[in-house]
């Protein structure tokens, strides 16, 4: 596992978007994988910003998010795809039949969660997964449990997350309680993994993904397993190290 530390959220974006800028130049045709929410955005940023200057080319490179809400529509702005397109892919040449989310209003959840599954498998495995961190050292919406689930699934959101995600809701009512999300395997078969974290509240889950005992407890310290990971994160979240 290697940290890299950084001053504050700018920079830790413009050192994730050279970690993926790397592997599109080094392999055109990345399979990336793709985290939502605050974190990620500076990042998504800097790739617009570099594909634009003709740095990078999305054209062949297949995308796969890590979740979506259940009971979301597509297009309600709080939805992961609508969060995907506006910070990213209709900015970019990025081609839509290679952009994968999971269907949160998919009848079948089991079906639509072993299909989403053979997709990654067809395109080869996920080249480099982004990750995001859960106060409670969540990774996707893999809560903290009594096991490791391993392919994606249909997961109960906990109270703690609900909470921490309701600033993106008008209130905490709002917010879905379930969620589509990669398992703990699906994401663990990928080949390299850039976990990014900012702020003094990811303190405690980046402890725990470095030093923690590994435990589906804190399911981010399954990394510690990992081959290839890059935690890429600030001075706050780096606190506690």
């Amino acid at each position: 596992m290697k940290i890299i530390i950084t001053k504050n959220h700018e920079e830790m974006s413009r050192k994730a978007a050279a970690l993926v800028a790397s592997q599109m130049i080094l392999k055109p045709e990345s399979v990336l994988g793709f985290a939502t929410g605050s974190t990620p955005e500076g990042m998504y940023q800097k790739l617009i910003e570099a594909n634009k200057k003709g740095d990078i080319d999305f054209s062949k490179i297949k995308t796969f998010n890590l979740d979506e809400y259940y009971g979301l529509e597509k297009e309600n702005p709080q939805s992961y795809y609508y969060f995907m397109q506006d910070k990213l892919f209709n900015h970019v040449n990025m081609d839509p039949q290679n952009t994968h989310i999971p269907n949160g209003m998919a009848e079948d959840t089991e079906k639509e969660c072993r299909e989403y599954e053979e997709k990654i498998e067809k395109a080869g495995g996920i080249d480099l997964q982004i990750l995001g961190i859960g106060n409670n050292s969540h990774i996707g919406f893999n809560e903290p449990d009594t096991e490791f689930v391993r392919d994606t699934h249909l997961v109960g959101l906990n109270e703690d997350t609900i909470q921490a995600n309701a600033r993106f809701f008008e209130s905490e009512e709002e917010v879905p309680t379930q969620a589509l999300t990669m398992g703990i395997g699906t994401i663990m078969k990928s080949k390299k993994i850039v976990l990014m974290a900012s702020g003094k509240g990811k303190a405690d889950a980046i402890y725990n993904t470095v030093k923690g005992e590994i435990s589906p407890e804190a399911p981010s310290s399954i990394l510690q397993l990992h081959r290839d990971v890059i935690l890429v994160i600030d001075q706050e979240a780096a606190s506690k190290l």
